[in-house]
């Protein structure tokens, strides 16, 4: 599904110049939730921002579901954030002026899709995720758990290959962040979505099948789930503890 290969990210600042990404390589396969985790500074948004393109890399390749995302033009890049890749975002980016139900109907509306048909898409899963009561509310009339579950929605409206979704708990207390969470795991399940999460949040990233661990600009390690969380967060805190220096 999704694959990166030898990646290179750096940032010039004067004269000097600072290696964020250094030689990243990983793949998340179709049907997975996979987190990112690591210290401030080891290159977590910075691979998130490469793989969504919204900038540029150094070298290396990154491809999804077989296409390699450097060799396509802006508009190439326009239509895969649109219609292959879905967003969700630490701040819900959600439209003030639309309804709850308008707002997840946003990516089928670019497309200039028959609103029935959206609308009807877009009921399925408010229901699904436990919002199909706020569906003529404004984002300005509804709590921070529900505004998330309603980004997690719309980031599904186009049946993307890929979400990615960027410390989407991270302006919540613990039980919105749960049913959030929540949210993803139903999308798996019942629609066999693949997440791509960038977190702090060791709790959130216990649920997902693998995480990611960054160090300085590369892959640390990869813990993976075998089904016992409590374990697996147990195992997450340990490893976490020694990166940010704990004994």
């Amino acid at each position: 599904m999704l694959k990166v290969n030898h990646l290179y990210k750096s940032y010039e600042t004067g004269k000097k110049s600072y290696e964020v990404l250094k030689d990243v390589c990983f793949e998340v396969k179709e049907g997975e939730f996979v987190a990112v985790m690591g210290p401030s500074g080891s290159g977590k948004t910075t691979l998130l921002n490469c793989i969504s393109c919204f900038i540029p890399y150094d070298k290396g390749e990154i491809t999804l579901s077989g296409v390699n995302l450097s060799s396509l033009n802006e508009k190439e890049i326009a239509k895969v954030r649109n219609e292959k890749l879905g967003f969700v975002f630490q701040d819900f980016m959600l439209l003030d002026g639309l309804t709850i139900l308008e707002n997840i109907c946003v990516p089928k509306a670019i497309r200039r899709e028959a609103y029935g048909q959206m609308e009807k898409k877009a009921k399925t899963l408010m229901n699904m995720f436990g919002i199909g009561d706020i569906a003529g509310k404004y984002p300005s009339e509804v709590s921070g758990g529900q505004k998330q579950r309603t980004a997690v929605a719309r980031a599904l409206m186009n049946d993307p290959l890929l979400i990615l979704a960027d410390e989407p708990t991270g302006n919540l207390d613990s039980r919105s962040g749960e049913a959030v969470i929540g949210a993803f795991l139903k999308a798996q399940k019942t629609l066999n979505a693949t997440t791509f999460m960038v977190t702090h949040d060791s709790f959130s990233a216990s649920y997902c099948d693998r995480v990611i661990i960054m160090r300085d600009g590369r892959v640390h390690t990869e813990l993976i789930n075998n089904g016992d969380r409590k374990a697996f967060l147990e195992e997450l805190l340990n490893v976490l503890k020694v990166l940010n220096g704990g004994e």
